[in-house]
């Protein structure tokens, strides 16, 4: 897997559960959208729930409002949760309006550590670099994924990125929205530090490095068992 570190993003947590046992996962990530797949109803003690799965590595939780007085206080209060926690900010709010002097404040006034969340474009970076540069441990996530939804390649903005924050021991560079596990090689290729991968393709690690003519073989008969299993017949 080489130097990269992978990191789980869910928010089920008998997946989390599993995924914790796995040395090779590193961190954890949610979202209020993975969350609201899992059916999260309580915040907070979802949060310490995964907390005791993962007592020993990064736990990225994200704020759920959109004001940035309030973002502060659930910030405070999810840096509380634990030693391990980062607080994810959106780069911006629903509006537009740009969420660097809160992270500014979060990370180098008040040392919580913050993952930057959201990012597309090397301008996001720049600001949030400028932010939290000085300040606790932090995370960028690029949501590589979806800057490849548009059509745009991904792969410059994470190098601009990873070259652009170099100087910076504390700030680490994540893939986020991975789509396929050729990502782990893109990101690794471009200098990235983490990559988070959603549990479906954690569940395929096993298939890399699998040879070609096995994974042609493979496909050929699950062909072959799907049209027996389906009872479809002309």
């Amino acid at each position: 897997m080489g130097k990269i570190q992978i990191f789980a993003d869910g928010a089920d947590l008998e997946g989390i559960r599993y995924w914790a046992g796995n040395p090779i996962i590193r961190g954890f990530t949610t979202n209020p959208s993975l969350m609201r797949q899992a059916n999260v109803t309580n915040y907070e003690d979802f949060a310490r729930q995964l907390l005791l799965l993962v007592p020993d590595r990064p736990v990225s939780f994200e704020v759920l409002v959109d004001d940035f007085e309030n973002m502060e206080r659930q910030a405070r209060r999810i840096a509380s949760w634990g030693p391990h926690v980062y607080v994810k900010i959106p780069i911006t709010n629903s509006q537009g309006l740009s969420s660097a002097e809160l992270i500014r404040k979060l990370s180098r006034g008040c040392g919580i550590k913050v993952n930057v969340t959201a990012i597309t474009t090397k301008n996001q970076v720049e600001r949030a670099a400028l932010a939290l540069c000085g300040g606790a441990p932090s995370f960028l996530s690029i949501f590589a994924g979806r800057i490849a939804d548009t059509g745009i390649d991904p792969v410059p903005t994470i190098e601009w990125a990873v070259e652009h924050t170099r100087s910076l021991a504390a700030l680490h560079v994540i893939w986020a929205s991975s789509r396929e596990l050729l990502n782990i090689r893109e990101a690794e290729d471009a200098g990235c530090d983490i990559i988070t991968l959603p549990c479906a393709l954690l569940q395929k690690l096993a298939w890399l490095g699998r040879g070609l003519e096995r994974v042609s073989l493979d496909t050929v008969k699950q062909f072959a068992e799907d049209a027996k299993q389906s009872g479809l017949s002309f």
